[in-house]
Parts: C-alpha cells; sequence; structure tokens
C-alpha cells in the first residue's frame, strides 16, 4: 500500500486519499502523471483521468456511480459532480472457486462456551426478560429494579455522584467551575450467580397497533432470542389482547426447535389479574430460573461452534479499505474451520448484487436474495425514498459519497466465502459458511436481528465511532482509523488503522481479530459494548428503514 492514496482494484479509476494532500501535490498513477487541483482530506477520492458527463466510476472493481459534471484527473469526487449509479442483476453465474485462507493456526483451537443441549454453543450465559407488547414495558421495567442491585449485576452510577456534587455546589451557592468534578471510581460487585453473565431487561414498541406480520415477526425475533445460545432460559410478560399472541411465539420457537428445553416463563397480566400478583409470581419462577441456569459452567468448544454477525455502522472513507476486509478475512476463517458467520444490511448490499448471487452455492439461495432485494428496494422507492438515499451526513462528510460506494466496501466484511444460505428477517441461521440475512442499515436493528438469527459474536466495524451494543451477543467493534481508537477508547475494542499506515497486512489483521474473538468467546475479556451495558435492541418494523 502507498503512503499517500492507493488504488483500490486494477480497475478502477479513482484514488483514495490516505492522508489529506496538499493542492497542485503531484500524483504518478498507472503510468500517468498528474497535479491535484484541490486539497484532497483523507478518506475522500479523486479522479485518476478526465471524465465526461455520463462516464462510469469504479472502485472496487465495479461501478459506484456515474460523473453528473466533467471531472478532470486530480480533482476531488463530491455529492455534486458524482450520482449513485450501479449495474444490474439477474440470474446466477457460479463462481464458487474459492482460495480458502490458511487455517493452520487455529486448528484445534478451542474457546470457553456455555453447551446447550441442541448442540449449540454460547459465548455468554444470560436470562432474558422480554414483553410480548408494549405495554408491559413498564413491569419489566419494575422487574428490572428489584432484580438488578440485589443480584449484583449493575455497577453503581458514577454519575450519581456528579448529579451530587453539582446539587452540593448550587446549594452552597458557589459557581460549578469552581470546583473539580471528580467521577467515583466503579465499584465492583460480586454477582450472586457466579456462571450467570446477567439477567437482560428487554423494552420494545411492538407488538400492538401497525401491521399483524409485524407482530409476528417480533414473535420470531423472541423465538430467536430465546433460542440462541447465548441465552440460557427466558421470561415473557404478556397483556393478553394484543396481536402478538403467545401461540405464535410458541409455534416460532417450535419452527427454530421442536424440541425446545430451556427454562421459559410466561405470564399473562389479564390472566393473572392484580399488577402486584403477576410480578411476584413473575419474580419468584425467574429467580427460580436463575438458580437453574447458574448450575451451566464454561467448557471448551471447538471453533466451528462459533456463530459470528458482520456489521458496520458510522462507516468512514477508510471502512472498506481495513476494517472490512479485516473482517472478511476472519470471517474466511471461521468459514473455512466449519463455523458460520451472518452478513447483514441489504440497503449496504447496493451494486454488488451479482457477485453475491454468483456466490450462492445454490439458484434457490441466489433466486431468494433477488426477490428479498428488489422487493425491499421497491418499497422504499414506493414511498419515495430508494437505496441511493442511504449515506448519512456522516458518511457523505467521510469520503463515502454514493450508497454504491458504501456498499462495495461494506460488502468487504462478507470475505471471499461461497455463500450457503440467504434468510429473511428473523429466520434463523442453520447452514454452516456465509449466510445473508435481510436487515436495515440501520446499526441496532440490525444487530438486534443478528442476535435474533443466532449470532453468539457479531463484528462490528465504524470509522465515525458508535457505542451500539446488544444484549446477549458480545459486539467487537472495529475502528478503521488510528485517529478513531485514540480519540474513541472507550468504544473501540480492536484498531485497524494499522492496515491504512501500511504497518499491518489485512490477513494479519484478520487473525488478530482471531485471537481476541476467542478471549471474548470465552469470557476472558469483555467487549468495551459491554463494559459501557450498551444493551441495545429495536425490532424492525417492516415498513421502510434504511
Amino acid at each position: 500500500m502507498q503512503h499517500n492514496f492507493l488504488k483500490i482494484h486494477p480497475k478502477d479509476n479513482v484514488l483514495v486519499a490516505l492522508r489529506d494532500l496538499k493542492v497542485q501535490s503531484e500524483i504518478r498513477s498507472n503510468g500517468t502523471v498528474f497535479l491535484l487541483k484541490e486539497p484532497i482530506r483523507a478518506k475522500h477520492k479523486f479522479s485518476e483521468q478526465h471524465l465526461n458527463v455520463g462516464d462510469t466510476i469504479f472502485m472496487y472493481g465495479g461501478m459506484v456511480g456515474k460523473a453528473c459534471k466533467s471531472i478532470s484527473p486530480g480533482e476531488a469526487l463530491t455529492v455534486d459532480n458524482v450520482a449513485h449509479h450501479t449495474e444490474g442483476f439477474g440470474k446466477r453465474t457460479p463462481n464458487l472457486s474459492w482460495n480458502k485462507p490458511d487455517v493452520s493456526k487455529f486448528k484445534g483451537r478451542t474457546f470457553d462456551g456455555y453447551h446447550r443441549s441442541d448442540g449449540q454453543v454460547g459465548t455468554g450465559n444470560y436470562w432474558v426478560v422480554i414483553p410480548l407488547v408494549f405495554c408491559e414495558n413498564r413491569n419489566v421495567s419494575v422487574m428490572k429494579d428489584a432484580f438488578l442491585e440485589e443480584l449484583g449485576f449493575v455497577r453503581p452510577n458514577k454519575y450519581k455522584h456528579y448529579v451530587r456534587q453539582l446539587v452540593s455546589n448550587f446549594q452552597e451557592q458557589a459557581h460549578s467551575m469552581e470546583k473539580p468534578f471528580l467521577l467515583e471510581e466503579e465499584l465492583t460487585v460480586s454477582p450472586i450467580f457466579d456462571n450467570l453473565n446477567g439477567i437482560k431487561f428487554l423494552t420494545h414498541q411492538g407488538g400492538c397497533g401497525g401491521t399483524r406480520q409485524d407482530a409476528e415477526m417480533l414473535c420470531a425475533l423472541i423465538a430467536g432470542y430465546l433460542n440462541n445460545p447465548n441465552v440460557a432460559g427466558g421470561t415473557i410478560l404478556s397483556l393478553g389482547c394484543q396481536n402478538a399472541q403467545i401461540s405464535i411465539l410458541e409455534e416460532r420457537l417450535r419452527r427454530f426447535h421442536p424440541h425446545f428445553n430451556k427454562p421459559l416463563y410466561i405470564f399473562e397480566q389479564q390472566r393473572e389479574g392484580k399488577e402486584e400478583d403477576l410480578l411476584t409470581k413473575a419474580i419468584a419462577q425467574t429467580f427460580q430460573g436463575l438458580v437453574v441456569a447458574n448450575t451451566l459452567k464454561r467448557k471448551p468448544a471447538t471453533l466451528d461452534k462459533l456463530t459470528i454477525g458482520l456489521e458496520c455502522g458510522g462507516s468512514d472513507g477508510f471502512s472498506g479499505i481495513s476494517a472490512n476486509p479485516a473482517v472478511g478475512h476472519a470471517s474466511d476463517i471461521i468459514v473455512a474451520l466449519g463455523g458460520k458467520t451472518i452478513l447483514a444490511e441489504f440497503p449496504e448490499l447496493c451494486g454488488v448484487e451479482q457477485q453475491l448471487i454468483d456466490r450462492c452455492t445454490q439458484d434457490d439461495i441466489a433466486k431468494k436474495f433477488t426477490n428479498l432485494m428488489r422487493t425491499y428496494s421497491s418499497l422504499a422507492e414506493a414511498v419515495g425514498s430508494g437505496f441511493d438515499m442511504n449515506p448519512s451526513p456522516g458518511n457523505i462528510k467521510d469520503g463515502l459519497i454514493t450508497d454504491a460506494m458504501k456498499s462495495a466496501g461494506a460488502a468487504k466484511k462478507g470475505g471471499t466465502s461461497p455463500i450457503t444460505d440467504v434468510l429473511d428477517y428473523a429466520e434463523y441461521v442453520k447452514n454452516p459458511g456465509l449466510n445473508l440475512l435481510c436487515t436495515p442499515g440501520n446499526d441496532v436493528e440490525s444487530t438486534t436481528a443478528l442476535a435474533g438469527s443466532g449470532a453468539n459474536i457479531i463484528l462490528f466495524t465504524t470509522g465515525l465511532g458508535t457505542p451500539t451494543g446488544n444484549p446477549i451477543a458480545p459486539v467487537i467493534k472495529i475502528s478503521s482509523n488510528t485517529d478513531l481508537a485514540k480519540r474513541m477508547p472507550d468504544i473501540v475494542d480492536v484498531d485497524a488503522g494499522g492496515i491504512i499506515t501500511g504497518d499491518k497486512a489485512i490477513t494479519q489483521m484478520g487473525e488478530a481479530l482471531m485471537e481476541h474473538i476467542i478471549a471474548v468467546a470465552s469470557g476472558k475479556i469483555k467487549t468495551k459494548a459491554q463494559l459501557l451495558n450498551q444493551d441495545d435492541f429495536i425490532p424492525w418494523k417492516r415498513g421502510i428503514s434504511l
């Protein structure tokens, strides 16, 4: 990799600035020499050749846009001179040749996990409390207040001391800046249940109103969380009259696992009567469930028992060059070892559809992907939106000016392995290998779905920084650049910025990421999202969310 700029693929006609470049800087590329027409900020792109209106722009070897103005060599690509444009996609032309990575370092390796009766292995051991409808959110919150501090699963809120100081200063009529504000050190509380990683209380705004399909998908998602190997058992609170009925949840659970045998307690408020009767019964039985869950201990498991979710959020112009390919290499290692990986975010696969279709192992899998993509895209267009509107202001500011450009880099998280299955939202993973999961690009909606489809760890790349986490699946954050890792060390677990500087190869970073995965899966280290108690849970209503 060059130190100042990068040409990602021989077919590309644009270059990526790896650092801030000054106007009139001399650029030598592809046998030509030219001067920059303007300053180019790191992460942004500039043209390698003269482009006329309508000319195709290539990055990563594929189409990522078209010139809507004449662009000179050395001129920056912007939202003013480039428009989103992608290649079409259609029939599968199989391209299943795969150069498997060297996995000799990881053969025979294990992680210490929680073995379930169905053969799945968890990287955590959680109890979940989930309402079937938003009407029960308050009762879930009451249970949360009753349980967490008493069981030692919550750290004292260090910011209470901060507020206490503010109140004290105000009462003393002292100016708040005249006294230093010191945050108390976090106190460690020993949990009563040594083998239980936590009890997670999830709330949401669904279950009634909206469409019946949304209620059915919510039940499928909750069933996926209960079936996830990181979950020991669950407590479900139902009102009784809502669209998301207990019978739908039970049917979805049977579909995932006909002999589901984890402890599961379901309470219906309209049947129980008084709120106090509901809560005392739910709390008592949940406590007994925790006792049972605590009997399970970590034991060695081979790496093929890992199911890794692949996600990105707050992406920048370096994401597709550093963090995403590193995750892709880790994905290929997991697949080569017989494990499962799941690539989500369908709006961020726009423009690379044909490449993914050709990597599908069977025609029916490719057809399912095609149908899901076209249906999703048409629904977005029907409400005046579209995949081309996916890049956020932050994406654009940091060099991702079209959705096709963003997608071409985002797809790198899936590595190069064949695609063994395509999952609709809330379908549970079953096939070893790389799976595609239909979710929005929205960070939390997508990570929520990955855990619901069976991911026991999630790899999350970011170039701008995001504190997103998940209640049951550890989320490992990988930064695309070192500046971010230094600026937000409380959210970044692994820094892939060495790829940009040339200090590390993509394969090296992928292998380093594997070591981090094994340590997290074994409970030897916690992710930054876990340390922040970042338990984000947002079900996707099947309306339009990009």
